[in-house]
């Protein structure tokens, strides 16, 4: 792997995921520009293997975000 390469792959890991849109749609861009767009059919992913199962520690979490305030510990 090139040098420039690693470096545009660390800048990408440091874009929030709220950005991440529209850094793709630059990217797409500039395949557009160069002529090198992938014409073959998307795959699809299914979302729902990215998502954690909730805990009850995170349903609780303002319970016990309002009991630190309370105590003082926050």
């Amino acid at each position: 792997m090139t040098a420039i390469r690693q470096e545009a792959i660390q800048m990408l890991e440091k874009v929030p995921e709220d950005k991440l849109g529209f850094v793709i749609q630059i990217m797409q861009g500039v395949n557009g520009l160069l002529g090198t767009i992938d014409t073959k059919e998307k795959e699809t992913v299914d979302l729902k293997q990215f998502v954690m199962a909730s805990t009850e520690r995170g349903q609780n979490a303002d319970k016990y975000v309002r009991e630190l305030r309370d105590n003082d510990r926050f």
